[in-house]
């Protein structure tokens, strides 16, 4: 129990949390506003379309217009206030429930959006955790208030790093367990793998949308799919091991992200929040990156201003 006490709660400077906080909600924040037309959308759908799921299952009936457009607005203004650290004890529950609730609606509406399900699970956990107590408008109050900001590593900003890794690594091996449960054996042969494929992107060239050519070319080669299933299992189901360290926890990022980038490329599905690589911040010390950032950028403004004078 010790050592699992130990692993959970994993002592780390406050400013890790603090970063994962913004580069999670800054990537909220672009990706909602990109969203918000599919949002918002759903007001003009017909009612016979709706199909609750999760949340919205007590629903009836479609929200009115307006309660949907209060909703969105709702969630921008909070992700806003999130990335900011502003009031962040009210505005990040605020935000993490009004995400689970906009995402949920949509996926209502007759396609369940399996894209939105990480990030809203680790925005959950981020609301939960002391994540502005540095890099946020709260800290600077605070500090005016003559309450200096947290420095040591403390176990208090870890557990949520430790819970976003570990609900990522889960989500990859519920994946895997999936296709094993669903096909079995027969996955790991690769021709299913190819039929999906095959279905996949002759469903979206009948429909008139862009394919990448990888994809219609990879079907006709039949013995690349036995690798490209047995590497999808090695992804899925290894995804724990991440857990272990550091160092596997980069190696297994990279085929994670890898993985993504070949789903793109094969069969046109984007996961936003895996490929831009934020989906893995939580593994690494993210803080280091940023004072390495930080140190070169004073530098480099220090010679300018000397070169200048």
């Amino acid at each position: 129990m010790k050592q699992l006490a130990r692993f959970w709660y994993w002592s780390v400077p406050p400013e890790r949390l603090a970063l994962t906080r913004v580069v999670v909600g800054a990537f909220a924040v672009i990706y909602l506003l990109i969203r918000t037309p599919s949002l918002l959308s759903v007001v003009e759908f017909l009612p016979q379309q709706f199909v609750p799921v999760g949340l919205a299952s007590w629903l009836p009936a479609p929200l009115p217009a307006p309660l949907v457009v209060a909703s969105v607005a709702l969630v921008l203004v909070t992700s806003l206030m999130f990335v900011l650290g502003l009031a962040f004890s009210y505005s990040a529950p605020l935000f993490a429930l009004s995400l689970l609730w906009v995402t949920t609606y949509r996926s209502s509406w007759g396609m369940v959006f399996h894209t939105d399900n990480l990030l809203t699970l680790h925005v959950l956990l981020l609301a939960l955790s002391p994540a502005a107590d540095v890099f946020s408008l709260d800290a600077r109050r605070a500090l005016k208030h003559g309450r200096p900001p947290p420095a040591a590593p403390d176990a208090r900003y870890g557990w949520a790093l430790r819970a976003m890794s570990l609900v990522t690594v889960v989500t990859y091996a519920l994946a895997g367990v999936a296709k094993l449960k669903l096909a079995g054996g027969p996955w790991l042969e690769g021709e299913l793998l190819r039929a999906q494929m095959a279905y996949d992107n002759l469903r979206k060239i009948e429909l008139g949308t862009e394919v990448f050519p990888l994809g219609p070319w990879l079907v006709q080669q039949h013995g690349a799919f036995r690798v490209l299933a047995l590497l999808t299992m090695v992804v899925e189901l290894g995804a724990p091991l991440a857990l272990l360290g550091r160092r596997i926890a980069a190696a297994w990022a990279a085929m994670a992200w890898g993985f993504h980038v070949s789903v793109v490329l094969m069969m046109t599905i984007a996961f936003p929040y895996q490929l831009c690589g934020i989906a893995y911040v939580s593994f690494f010390p993210i803080e280091q990156a940023w004072a390495w950032l930080a140190t070169h950028w004073r530098t480099r403004r220090r010679h300018d201003a000397y070169g200048t004078g």
